[in-house]
């Protein structure tokens, strides 16, 4: 079996869907599955299979330009994929990449399989556009159409796309390295540093952009304040709104972006993790939160809820409710007992993701896919 993935995120550029396919590509060494991916961004010499790699022109994104929006030739593109004779082509975006990937499966008659990643459509509202949104749905109904199977990565999603009329949905959650993501990880020196009289230390990680909800952030953070709990607010992450952020809760304590061992101390050296986000398709974060050992207080709106037991590894919360959310916070600070039950709870959910599983689930799917594809092309 020979996959071809057209991926708009991979390394150096570190994000969820990035990691994704990190662990996704270890599996399939381990296995033997011949590979190659399309992207903007050329892994280095860390990662094994970086030769597999073909990095294709690119383009910044206009509203992020860390971000980079593949736009390849198309000659050269089908060259190489001619060379390479995939069994199957699978594109990560609905962008001119994957587009491209599509219409390569399409000329060359072979099965074709695509993800939905991010729900890009909720954004248009966090920069006053809503109105795009429907044409949004359009655009994605017509994108994912060409594809003989669609991905999710939560149930929540999946009953999204399901309710939109999407066809052909199948479940492909994320793993989680719980060696890595670990309460061992913990840094008693920070901690120190920053809690000194052992206030509770509130995390958020994640990318420092509206549509992550950081104004649902600072109100959680103002409402605690108003409300004298003793605790510090730890921001690990960058963006654009990091500045409006800083201003907005001047005592929080801003590391930039981590990853690695770094990104696993701060989980581990918090108490608490807060994430409002209402727009999530999985929540990488919230699995490294509960891995870590943290209680997750989390949105009932997008699929952190799917993440969360209510009561045992953490609370959902009403969707841009600072009260509700502040609530839930001092429950488990003045709660004797219930942060360290909950912590454990979180910690033994987080070790039934295995990536090896999940990815072993996904490979047999693609099994599947060109099996019966052959199967209907013979007819």
């Amino acid at each position: 079996m020979r996959i071809a993935y057209f991926a708009d995120s991979l390394p150096p550029r570190i994000d969820g869907v990035s990691r994704t396919y990190i662990n996704l590509a270890d599996t399939l060494q381990e296995k033997e599955i011949d590979f190659c991916f399309f992207s903007p961004f050329k892994p280095n010499d860390e990662f094994l299979w970086t030769d597999k790699v073909e990095q294709v022109s690119s383009v910044p994104l206009f509203v992020y330009t860390d971000y980079k929006i593949g736009i390849p030739s198309k000659k050269h593109l089908y060259n190489k994929l001619d060379s390479f004779k995939p069994d199957l082509i699978h594109t990560s975006s609905p962008t001119y990449l994957g587009i491209l990937g599509a219409d390569y499966a399409a000329k060359r008659k072979i099965p074709a399989v695509s993800v939905y990643h991010t729900d890009f459509t909720s954004y248009f509202k966090y920069y006053k556009i809503k109105k795009a949104e429907k044409l949004g749905w359009q655009y994605l109904q017509w994108f994912y159409k060409q594809f003989t199977k669609i991905y999710a990565p939560s149930l929540s999603s999946c009953r999204q796309l399901i309710e939109l009329g999407f066809n052909n949905i199948e479940l492909w959650q994320r793993g989680i390295d719980s060696i890595l993501f670990s309460p061992n990880k913990k840094n008693h020196a920070f901690r120190k540093m920053i809690a000194p009289n052992n206030e509770t230390i509130l995390l958020f990680t994640g990318r420092l952009v509206k549509e992550k909800d950081i104004d649902d952030l600072t109100k959680i953070y103002l409402k605690l304040k108003q409300r004298k709990v003793p605790f510090r607010m730890l921001i690990v992450g960058e963006g654009p709104s990091r500045q409006e952020l800083e201003t907005a809760m001047p005592e929080a304590v801003f590391t930039g972006f981590l990853s690695g061992n770094g990104l696993a101390e701060m989980y581990a050296s918090s108490d608490i993790f807060v994430f409002p986000s209402t727009t999530e398709t999985f929540g990488n974060v919230v699995l490294e939160a509960c891995a870590s050992g943290l209680p997750v207080i989390g949105s009932d709106k997008g699929s952190v809820s799917d993440l969360i037991k209510h009561g045992e590894t953490g609370f959902v919360c009403r969707a841009k409710d600072e009260y509700d959310f502040a609530d839930k916070i001092i429950e488990i600070i003045r709660t004797p007992g219930l942060k360290e039950s909950m912590s454990k709870s979180a910690r033994c959910y987080a070790e039934q993701f295995k990536w090896n599983a999940i990815n072993g689930s996904l490979i047999n799917s693609y099994k599947e896919t060109i099996e019966n594809f052959s199967k209907i092309d013979l007819n």
